[in-house]
């Protein structure tokens, strides 16, 4: 009934999987993704209406068991994996504060010089 409390509780919930994760050994980069699933779930889930479809169709807490037993069953090949998928994520990251940073230079640009304030 609160909005957010429920996606709240449920990252909570969600965190006993982490904890079993870093206690049967996970790596680093398993537990990074794991919590950025279950941070990512909540962030959404709290939005309304939109929340509760993309929560009934992200089911963090199943990929996250899902990369847990992946990392179990073969550890090398899932840590490699993650890495490589951290790094993804972080290049994406970097061309959209990138990308951002040019629209905003532009915007400005734009505004100043449609303001009669900058020299033509």
């Amino acid at each position: 009934m609160i909005p957010g409390f429920g996606d709240a509780a449920g990252a909570i919930l969600a965190g006993w999987i982490l904890v079993e994760a870093a206690r049967l050994g996970a790596s680093r980069a398993t537990l990074l993704r794991m919590a950025g699933n279950v941070a990512f779930d909540a962030l959404v889930g709290a939005v309304p209406v939109l929340g509760d479809v993309f929560d009934f169709l992200w089911k963090a807490n199943l990929r996250n068991v899902a990369l847990l037993e992946r990392h179990l069953a073969a550890p090398a090949g899932a840590a490699r994996a993650d890495r490589s998928f951290i790094l993804l994520i972080i290049g994406g990251v970097t061309v959209l504060v990138l990308g951002l940073l040019g629209l905003g230079i532009m915007v400005a640009r734009w505004v100043v010089l449609g303001l009669g304030g900058g020299v033509r």
